[in-house]
């Protein structure tokens, strides 16, 4: 941004409200960092078990972190869990997600003693954040984890009626406005089938986007070149405008080298040796049977690739002298790794990931082929996009064909190869590689992403309604009053 736009943007002071789930959270951390070198005051909200996550990984910026008590009387959530990652079952979501809402007179006690804010950016499953932004006078853009792609998907399936259809879950369907797509119902996720309106995954949903289409606008973490002809669709198609700022993982802090960890040492070695690297990752929150692990190792060891595996420290059930069998090419790591620095390492030239949208932005901007194995939420959707539109990475095949179905040791084995070693993986490396230097182009100065979010600051200088001190008092002191 020019020295006029940092003059404007350094009067603005953002309030940043991540939702609790570290795929969540991150991003709009690294968001902080964009405007915080634009010289906007930024002030984080967060909870008090999950401040000092928050608070390390903006301890080298000039934020403020805040942190909120987190509802302690909620019957399905376990004492003392404040994070979608810490549940013992992805069941208890939306449960999870609507307690939030318990929140809000602390968030809005703790407004009332903030210089006066600009404009803030909340999770989408924050829907009741927009409420106080709009007592307190200012705009709420929402912030989406999620693709443009997916988001089109999903409003095009609604649009055909192919989600409450008789279709057989399976059978592929053309999208009307996106003919060379074909989705099945169970490229969703199936509670969008639940015509229950009282359902609570339904009254949740209700809420969110009711908010959704009552904010300013909505902040994604993506960039244009990525996804150009969805990122068009959803700013016809919505009612306010999006901002593509992405790919956030590049605003994250400078490298922090882990040099004295066995992982790393581990991948040194590999580098050293010139063998490539297999890196094996299904989030924080994926829920993998112990039938299913079994197979994982199968097809690993059958491979004769070099992996690391990164897994939950609960999975259990690995086949019986599995380690030992792959002792010095293969390697299980349970304790947290960095993965983005994975990613990034020279010896790592194929990603076994669940399709989480972070890990797919992480992979294509390191350059990495992804081998597509969705698990839940939105993941099906990105796998799709992974191998059949933006053509980075191949998809491996359940055992019975259908999109949920389960994967056979071998069927990863065939996939692994082919990507590793095959001429399908030399055509898709050289495709995200492509995409990869346009993502870093993107956030380079005068790149989309730059260049979105320079129109964003533009307007929330135009929108604000800048209050003098007094006023600002006022309007906190009438909100005292009320509540």
């Amino acid at each position: 941004m020019g020295s006029q736009s940092e003059g404007s943007s350094s009067t603005l002071h953002a309030v940043l409200f991540p939702f609790m789930s570290i795929g969540h959270t991150l991003p709009l951390l690294n968001f902080a960092r964009l405007l915080l070198r634009r010289n906007v005051a930024v002030t984080v909200f967060t909870t008090h078990a999950n401040c000092p996550f928050v608070s390390h990984n903006l301890e080298d910026t000039a934020a403020a972190v805040i942190d909120l008590p987190f509802p302690s009387s909620v019957p399905e959530i376990p004492a003392g869990v404040e994070s979608t990652d810490k549940l013992p079952s992805t069941s208890l979501f939306h449960a999870f997600a609507t307690s939030t809402s318990l929140i809000q007179p602390h968030f809005e006690l703790a407004l009332q003693l903030l210089p006066p804010v600009s404009f803030m950016v909340s999770d989408s499953f924050l829907w009741w954040t927009l409420d106080s932004a709009s007592k307190f006078g200012f705009h709420r853009f929402v912030f989406d984890g999620m693709s443009n792609y997916s988001h089109a998907l999903i409003q095009e399936a609604f649009r055909i009626g192919l989600l409450s259809g008789p279709l057989h879950p399976d059978e592929l369907v053309p999208l009307t406005r996106f003919p060379g797509i074909r989705v099945s119902k169970n490229d969703f996720d199936p509670a969008f089938q639940d015509k229950d309106p009282h359902s609570m995954f339904n009254v949740f949903l209700n809420k969110v986007h009711t908010a959704m289409l009552n904010s300013y606008g909505k902040i994604l973490n993506s960039f244009y070149e990525l996804e150009p002809v969805f990122v068009d669709y959803m700013n016809a198609e919505m009612p306010f405008r999006s901002w593509c700022v992405g790919p956030l993982c590049l605003a994250g802090p400078e490298k922090k080298t882990h040099e004295n960890s066995v992982w790393v040492q581990w991948l040194d070695q590999r580098l050293e040796e010139k063998r490539s690297v297999l890196y094996v990752a299904f989030g924080s929150q994926a829920e993998v049977s112990s039938e299913q692990l079994v197979e994982i190792a199968k097809g690993l060891e059958q491979s004769t690739v070099n992996f690391m595996w990164a897994l939950k420290g609960d999975e259990q059930g690995l086949p019986s002298g599995f380690e030992e069998r792959v002792k010095g090419r293969g390697i299980l790591v349970r304790e947290w790794v960095d993965q983005r620095e994975i990613l990034m390492h020279e010896s790592v030239e194929g990603f076994v990931s669940h399709c989480g949208w972070n890990s797919v932005l992480e992979s294509v901007c390191a350059g990495v082929p992804i081998v597509a194995w969705p698990l839940c939420a939105e993941q099906f959707e990105n796998a799709r996009m992974v191998e059949e539109e933006i053509k980075v990475g191949l998809r491996v095949e359940t055992s019975d064909g259908s999109v949920r179905g389960f994967v056979k040791g071998e069927a990863l084995r065939k996939t692994v190869r082919a990507v590793m070693e095959g001429e399908e993986g030399k055509e898709v490396r050289r495709k995200v590689r492509k995409l990869g230097e346009m993502a870093h182009k993107a956030l380079e100065e005068g790149g989309s992403s730059q260049s979105s979010l320079d129109s964003l600051l533009h307007e929330a200088c135009m929108l604000h309604q800048k209050l003098t001190e007094p006023e600002w008092k006022e309007r906190n002191d009438m909100i005292r009053n009320k509540t």
